[in-house]
């Protein structure tokens, strides 16, 4: 169990929230109570290791189908990262892609399925500073579970699904890599320089870089991937020749190339107009 190798945990609803409701619904107290009161109901802030307490709290919600694990909590100091797949995102590509451009390994560590497609990537991280929580701050498709936030336990079901351990994954969370531990803490995106007139953005050097890298098995999805970005970032034009140089250096065509950079595009065009 959970709790049993020093994670924090709590009961969850099929919809993935905390399954006890707050004692002061209706009663709100000024500041927040976090559990001072001794009463369940506080969400993560119920999270315990505690054989005792961690069977009250699910003897309290028989209708719970899963847990959470509260991120940022000792012993371990989870940090989550959460590689989503949903509206048109590929948090996975995302991630080797910041792998990439600043030159960090991504670990082999727990990894956990989600019912959408996506997966959870477990990490150690150290007491101080503290990781907070964040969605798409570092790149479209990573969202992350710092101090506050929770992840869903491998083997709780929910409305879409099980979440389920990785096949041949690790069963202990890797330390979290210093220079990601440095991009996870940083208060605020790096200020950007206008580069000189003539000279691409690094971010866009980045994109052709990356997909240049791209091993077999990924070339088509690192080449969409880079393609979409360019696009959200109007350089669709400017470096549509330069990805597709990129995408040949890695043995596809010219014609796969092009539909492949063509598809990008039409993901924005087919977007429903808010």
């Amino acid at each position: 169990m959970a709790a049993e190798r020093g994670y924090p945990v709590i009961p969850l609803t099929r919809n993935k929230l905390p399954a006890l409701r707050s004692p002061h619904r209706g009663h709100p107290e000024v500041p927040p109570c976090r559990g001072e009161c001794g009463r369940l109901g506080h969400g993560v802030h119920d999270a315990s290791t505690d054989p005792l307490t961690v069977r009250r709290m699910f003897a309290a919600a028989p209708w719970a189908t899963g847990y959470g694990l509260a991120c940022g909590r000792p012993p371990h100091h989870l940090i989550g990262i959460d590689l989503d797949t949903k509206n048109g995102a590929d948090g996975l590509t995302a991630l080797r892609f910041l792998a990439e451009q600043h030159g960090f390994p991504i670990p082999p560590t727990v990894t956990v399925l989600t019912p959408s497609g996506g997966r959870h990537l477990w990490l150690t991280g150290p007491p101080s500073p503290t990781i907070t929580n964040s969605v798409g701050r570092l790149a479209p498709g990573i969202d992350i579970r710092g101090a506050g936030g929770y992840l869903v336990g491998p083997g709780s079901l929910t409305a879409r699904g099980r979440y389920a351990l990785a096949p041949g994954a690790p069963h202990h969370p890797a330390p979290v890599p210093d220079t990601l531990l440095a991009l996870l803490t940083a208060s605020s995106p790096s200020t950007r320089r206008e580069p000189p007139y003539g000279v691409p953005p690094q971010p866009a050097a980045a994109l052709v870089r990356f997909v240049r890298a791209s091993p077999i098995g990924q070339r088509n999805a690192r080449l969409y991937w880079a393609a979409c970005r360019a696009d959200d970032s109007g350089l669709a034009q400017e470096l549509a020749a330069r990805l597709t140089e990129a995408a040949r250096h890695t043995g596809l065509s010219t014609q796969e190339a092009h539909a492949t950079i063509a598809s990008a595009t039409r993901r924005r065009q087919n977007q429903p107009t808010p």
